[in-house]
């Protein structure tokens, strides 16, 4: 090995951040086993790789004895006298062998340790700067795009990561060296390797915009309180502010809508909804169907956090929506299951309602009614059984306390009295 060897390996130490102590390891192991065929056992094969003093020596390590059973690792005397001058019957001695005769060997061996763990570096620093990233957003490189497949290659910090077509939104593409945010969804260790999960179609990819554009997201005036996207059409984030002073939708919008402009351009035009959140299930369910005018809210008594939503018969289709995208997002950022019925509807709506609430009224006080009816037999029976087992107790105490504590008839009585 020449000293153009030696300087490979402390090169990768400084540019890829290899361990030499862990790879130099792995070398001496790897030629140690390759070397095996001629010597017949690598246990006994002693390799001298120091890479700061370029020092590469390969030894044999052989017991003296007299008469030798095991050539792979004993030596006669005379034969170890040739190579140490000091040898002794029942010591070992060190038998130091030709490198040149190992060259092409401790090369093959050396480079294929060094493939391995370059790529076992690669894959440590990989995770280790991925995972520091983990649930955060982060700008990345256009660097590779597959057509066939719409997988698409970024650079993060020099890695090279796939973005496969499932994570990106629907209504864009990309161009070589276009700059783009990610968010960086799971990263986790497997045997093959980091397993890296980067996202286009996220939720968190909005609402680290919003923190990005507005101030007060970041200082904790404004919250967030719950966003909800179909990626690449249409997003509705709530959002609420403990100030008075503060108006949580118009900072979020900005003056002329030039915060929430920066965010929809990011998104490649995808609509954004931005509403203010509210306690009041009317109020919140009505903003999150803006812009429709909605007459009533009717709660369905029959089923937990469900409503018809009353609307002129004329805004029956914006409230919604294409394909029922416009309901379904309302129905998921407020958590109401929501049931869109015409104004032309709403007094027969009423009544089913009415009826419905009547049926469960009545229910539940036959339930009640059933309920008070089974306690009162039940009580009536345990005070029944009560006397029972009190009398059979009362009648059985003097007998027990007898048995029990080993005293006569007279004693037991009078123990019996004073518990009395």
């Amino acid at each position: 090995m020449n000293k153009e060897f030696f300087d490979a390996l402390k090169l990768l130490e400084q540019e890829k951040n290899i361990n030499l102590d862990e790879l130099t390891e792995r070398i001496k192991n790897a030629i140690s086993i390759a070397i095996k065929k001629d010597y017949g056992s690598s246990s006994n094969v002693v390799i001298d790789l120091n890479i700061d003093e370029n020092v590469f020596n390969v030894n044999i390590l052989k017991d003296v004895v007299e008469e030798v059973e095991d050539e792979s690792t004993q030596i006669s005397l005379s034969d170890a006298l040739r190579y140490d001058f000091n040898a002794r019957i029942g010591y070992p001695i060190l038998i130091k062998l030709d490198t040149k005769k190992f060259g092409r060997i401790a090369a093959l061996s050396a480079k294929h340790v060094i493939k391995q763990g370059i790529r076992d570096a690669e894959k440590n620093r990989l995770y280790e700067c991925m995972k520091e990233k983990e649930h955060t957003v982060v700008s990345a490189v256009v660097s590779k795009i597959d057509p066939q497949r719409f997988n698409v290659t970024v650079l993060i910090d020099s890695f090279e990561i796939l973005l496969p077509g499932s994570e990106q939104m629907p209504n864009e593409s990309f161009v070589e060296g276009d700059v783009i945010k990610l968010y960086v969804s799971e990263v986790t260790k497997t045997e093959r390797g980091p397993k890296i999960v980067i996202s286009r179609n996220a939720p968190e990819l909005v609402r680290f915009l919003f923190e990005v554009e507005v101030p007060e997201i970041r200082k904790g005036l404004i919250e967030i309180k719950s966003i909800v996207r179909e990626a690449g059409v249409r997003t509705k984030i709530s959002v609420d502010s403990n100030n008075e002073l503060i108006d949580p939708v118009g900072s979020c919008v900005g003056v002329k809508g030039v915060r929430v402009n920066k965010i929809v351009e990011e998104l490649n035009d995808e609509k954004i909804d931005i509403i203010q959140y509210s306690d009041n299930y009317v109020e919140y369910i009505t903003a999150a169907l803006s812009p429709t005018i909605v007459k009533d809210i009717i709660v369905d008594p029959s089923a937990p956090k469900a409503c018809c939503v009353i609307v002129p018969e004329n805004q029956l289709s914006l409230a919604i929506g294409a394909q029922g995208q416009n309901v379904r997002l309302a129905a998921k950022l407020t958590g109401w299951k929501l049931d869109i019925k015409p104004e032309c509807m709403m007094d027969e709506i009423k009544t089913e309602m009415s009826r419905k609430k009547a049926i469960l009224e009545e229910s539940l006080r036959s339930a009640n009614e059933n309920a008070d009816e089974f306690y009162e037999n039940d009580k009536e029976k345990v005070e029944e059984n009560s006397d029972v087992v009190d009398a059979e107790n009362i009648e059985d105490t003097d007998s027990n306390i007898q048995e029990i504590s080993n005293v006569d008839e007279e004693q037991a009585e009078k123990i019996s009295e004073n518990i009395e």
